[in-house]
């Protein structure tokens, strides 16, 4: 948590992406969402992302641990909000928007009421090995039957660099979903050759997938 911040603090923020993710755009519709309908958006940063889910008329909830990149998302998308303290929580809320600055694993199912679905982009892949069960067991636990989940991972020889992002293969979402969640895999492609800093450190492969998850078990 503590590099977390730091990262911020500097603007070491390598990972953060000016563009909305074309992914999100090409799979938008796999979400079967309509206007009015609430999305969740764990570990998100100052992401773009979230400004094209509201212009797309939903209503957006994320969760970050630097209020310095949640006081720049709303800065740099001229968006009003109120902070209030939510338990062990801090809420920036503006129209249509709240996000929770704190820790993932302290959200409760009463901060996701209403949430039709889950668009992770960099959250698995932010998370090592070790946590990654945990994040997954604890979005279980928080999110309602039926809600679908647009997943992005990476996978790549992670021998070969040190992460984040981690890499994250099929098998893995297999198991770390599978017990809770019908997953389908929508694109799995080879990109090394956009990925220049992947290839100045040696890495021999980037493979990139998205997948739409269902949960389907309480």
């Amino acid at each position: 948590m503590t590099d977390w911040h730091s990262r911020w603090q500097n603007n070491k923020i390598g990972w953060h992406a000016d563009q909305v993710n074309q992914n999100l755009i090409d799979y938008f519709s796999k979400l079967d969402l309509v206007d009015g309908d609430k999305i969740f958006v764990p570990l998100c940063g100052k992401s773009v992302d979230m400004f094209y889910l509201l212009k797309r008329g939903l209503r957006v909830v994320g969760v970050e641990m630097s209020e310095i990149a949640i006081e720049q998302f709303f800065s740099d998308n001229k968006l009003e909000y109120s902070v209030s303290k939510v338990n062990d929580l801090i809420l920036y809320e503006g129209d249509r928007i709240q996000i929770f600055c704190g820790d993932f694993f302290t959200l409760e199912a009463s901060h996701l009421v209403n949430v039709k679905a889950v668009y992770d982009r960099a959250s698995l892949i932010a998370l090592d090995k070790a946590l990654r069960q945990k994040y997954v067991n604890h979005l279980n636990d928080i999110i309602s039957k039926d809600v679908r989940v647009l997943l992005l991972t990476l996978n790549y020889p992670q021998h070969q660099r040190v992460g984040p992002p981690f890499a994250v293969s099929k098998l893995e979402v297999d198991l770390l979903y599978g017990g809770s969640f019908q997953c389908q895999e929508l694109q799995n492609i080879s990109d090394i050759e956009n990925e220049p800093m992947f290839l100045l450190q040696g890495v021999d492969f980037v493979e990139k997938a998205v997948y739409c998850l269902q949960k389907v078990r309480i």
